[in-house]
């Protein structure tokens, strides 16, 4: 009894799982998918192809504009190249892109999303070619639905082997970005490539066909956070791609007059590439691609109405829009009062203002500090164990690690000399000596040189626990080119 009572409550209780309905966007021509192919083609155009333009950087060096090059931990970027101490300036480089992105959101809602976000753009790719391969939505549902006959079984291999291809391009250009674009092709067609090669090579073909031809819109909706965060980069004067409810409401036939402008006929809801109903407002499904706007204004075109019943807009002229026709009977006079009662958007106020100054603000630091990039740097690293030594004349010796960092393509000999407490005597071992008995060390052009030095205190010499001491790089006129401080350690007093 007591388990049909619990067979009873199961059967009745909701089920909070739902199984994914494929999304399948109908195509659509117009102003904005225009623009989204002009940026798709353009992005696209330098992912391929910015692994094979060249710098010449001189002998030695790797020609490639845009090149990590892992093996020797440089990352070239045309003229510029920063080494592994350098990451601040790619931390710099991630906060100018965060607070541009915050500022376009503020300005024109997800535009990152439905323009130039990487997971739109190579979706955008693979859903022109499965319309190409299984025809536009009715076909493609027609097809989902039918026998998996020889007809089903032929259409999906070509458009997964499309896909494939495509991924595998992808992959493979990823893959240049990180080793010489020319070497590394000629090594994976002939087989010659490492492991580790072929390994990503796989990893990022893999997620290219997975994320932009099966998840689709789910990375959008689930896996990508931004959706979550982007709602407090907006305000009322952001324009974002809204349905103009006080125009189109009271949905209704196009013969009939008391109606709206709406019709209903839910093109807009075919051609989003998430499924979403624009018509029922802001929505965290929506990238803001505004394709519902070329397929509502082709209705309203063919219809014989004005077009803009969904359009990019302001929550505040939304507003101003629906207080001033309400009450009114659709037609023309409500189309005029609601059209009078927007304002131009608001692009300069107090949100734009400060992304504005925060992005002059880094970019001045990252600039000044470029412009004040040291070419040549010092570092000491003083021995842990044992922190000093004692001499058998009872003296005091400490051991330290020098590494010279040259940035430049042209190598050097320079004159180590060391400031501190007088009498204190420096020797590096490997290094020769100059009339006056200091260390000449050689910097190597684009590289680390590193030394051993030891810095010794005679028995006479009485000093506290610690003292300062600088290590000094001097050229052939005595002038100072790196510096670096340390201390010398001795016993208690």
């Amino acid at each position: 009894m007591m388990q049909a009572e619990r067979k009873g409550e199961a059967a009745a209780t909701p089920s909070l799982y739902a199984s994914h309905v494929k999304v399948q966007p109908r195509a659509v021509s117009g102003p904005v998918r225009r623009a989204k192919w002009t940026v798709l083609f353009l992005l696209l155009g330098l992912y391929y192809a910015v692994p094979w333009l060249r710098w010449n950087r001189g002998p030695g060096v790797p020609d490639q504009a845009v090149l990590a090059d892992m093996a020797h931990a440089r990352l070239f970027l045309g003229p510029i190249e920063i080494w592994p101490q350098e990451v601040y300036y790619l931390v710099g480089l991630l906060i100018l892109a965060a607070i541009g992105l915050f500022a376009a959101t503020s300005l024109f809602g997800r535009v990152w999303c439905g323009f130039a976000c990487p997971q739109t753009v190579w979706t955008d790719l693979f859903m022109w070619v499965e319309r190409k391969v299984e025809g536009d939505r009715n076909a493609r549902i027609k097809l989902d639905a039918g026998p998996r006959d020889a007809a089903w079984w032929r259409k999906k291999a070509a458009k997964h082997a499309a896909w494939l291809t495509i991924a595998m391009a992808t992959g493979g250009a990823w893959i240049m970005y990180f080793n010489d674009a020319p070497t590394v092709t000629r090594e994976m067609l002939t087989g010659e490539a490492s492991l580790t090669v072929y390994g990503f090579f796989a990893l990022f073909t893999g997620t290219t066909w997975l994320l932009a031809g099966g998840a689709r819109e789910q990375v959008c909706t689930y896996m990508c956070p931004w959706p979550r965060i982007q709602g407090a980069m907006l305000d009322e004067n952001s324009l974002v791609v809204s349905y103009r409810e006080w125009r189109g409401e009271r949905r209704g036939k196009p013969s009939d007059a008391t109606a709206g402008d709406c019709v209903d006929c839910k093109a807009c809801v075919h051609v989003c590439p998430t499924g979403i109903d624009i018509r029922d407002g802001q929505q965290l499904e929506c990238i803001g691609c505004g394709l519902c706007i070329d397929a509502c204004d082709d209705v309203m075109g063919r219809l014989g109405r004005e077009k803009g019943l969904i359009a990019f807009e302001t929550l505040s002229n939304l507003a101003a829009s629906a207080a001033a026709t309400k009450g009114m009977e659709p037609g023309p006079a409500r189309r005029a009062a609601g059209m009078a009662a927007r304002t131009a958007p608001r692009f300069l106020r107090v949100r734009t203002l400060i992304y504005a100054g925060a992005l002059g603000a880094v970019a001045a630091v990252m600039l000044g500090a470029w412009v004040m990039r040291e070419t040549l740097t010092i570092s000491v690293l003083p021995d842990r164990a044992p922190l000093f030594v004692r001499l058998s004349d009872g003296g005091i010796r400490n051991a330290y690690t020098l590494k010279l960092a040259n940035k430049l393509r042209e190598g050097g000999t320079l004159t180590l000399e060391i400031r501190g407490p007088a009498d204190l005597s420096l020797m590096v071992p490997e290094a020769p000596h100059d009339p006056q008995g200091r260390p000449l060390l050689h910097a190597r052009p684009d590289a680390i040189a590193s030394y051993r030095a030891f810095v010794s205190a005679p028995p006479t010499l009485h000093l506290p626990e610690r003292v300062e001491v600088t290590f000094r790089l001097l050229d052939a006129e005595g002038r100072v080119q790196a510096s670096a401080t340390s201390a010398f350690l001795g016993p208690r007093p």
